[in-house]
């Protein structure tokens, strides 16, 4: 009984008047700036002015057709603007989405950002039309999946890393001593593809590595290959 009280007590808000438009404005803006932040703090594509960007406009969508039913077409549907949002936002995910590697060895990324970015569209609508404490359950569970889950997939749930790197080296360096430094250090080689000689006179190469069980940021194993007499230059692509 009390829950439904104080959902009663936000119904004034739920009317089209100047506080409740600021108020849905700033909601909005305050919890995509949660997941945005969270993204931005990880260098991915869409951060922080991305969310939140996206869920203003959402929001703003569902105030526009509020506006449009009450004072235009009381017969319209108020759920029309919103679902051209749900469908559009694929396109502005769609470009965070990042294939890399090589194709025996590819690696998405941006996939996470993706979906956050269509729930937060989907955040900004709830918000627009009103649907305050739906909006708010969302941003906490997409915290909760966003930061904890996140933990809990990288700790336990994968069981691989794949890196990109390019090897020059000269050509009197065999290659089987990088690949036993790459096995000494867990990785081994998916995919090799030889460039030939390049500008400091060395052998270029670009390497698909795969690493399975103990999971590293491959920092380790890119010293590793430069400590190896013979190898000019390393780098992570």
């Amino acid at each position: 009984m009390q829950t439904l009280n104080l959902i009663s007590q936000l119904d004034p808000l739920r009317q089209l008047t100047l506080a409740s438009i600021v108020l849905r404005l700033l909601l909005a803006t305050i919890f995509a700036a949660a997941i945005g932040f969270e993204r931005g703090k990880k260098r991915h594509a869409a951060g922080l002015r991305t969310h939140v960007v996206v869920c203003i406009g959402a929001a703003s969508v569902m105030l526009v057709n509020q506006y449009l039913c009450l004072y235009f077409n009381s017969t319209a549907d108020p759920a029309r603007l919103g679902a051209q949002v749900i469908s559009g936002i694929g396109f502005l995910g769609a470009g965070t989405i990042i294939i890399t590697g090589h194709q025996r060895a590819q690696q998405v990324k941006g996939l996470t950002t993706a979906a956050g970015l269509w729930a937060s569209a989907c955040m900004g609508l709830a918000i627009g039309i009103g649907f305050y404490e739906g909006a708010a359950l969302m941003c906490i569970f997409l915290l909760c999946v966003i930061v904890f889950l996140n933990r809990l997939d990288e700790r336990y749930l994968k069981s691989s890393t794949v890196m990109q790197i390019y090897v020059e080296h000269t050509p009197d360096l065999p290659f089987s001593a990088i690949l036993q430094t790459l096995r000494a250090q867990g990785w081994h080689v998916t995919h090799t593809e030889f460039l030939g000689q390049e500008g400091r006179g060395g052998v270029g190469s670009i390497l698909d590595l795969e690493q399975t069980g103990r999971i590293t940021d491959g920092s380790g194993m890119m010293e590793a290959l430069r400590t190896v007499e013979g190898i000019l230059f390393v780098e992570d692509i």
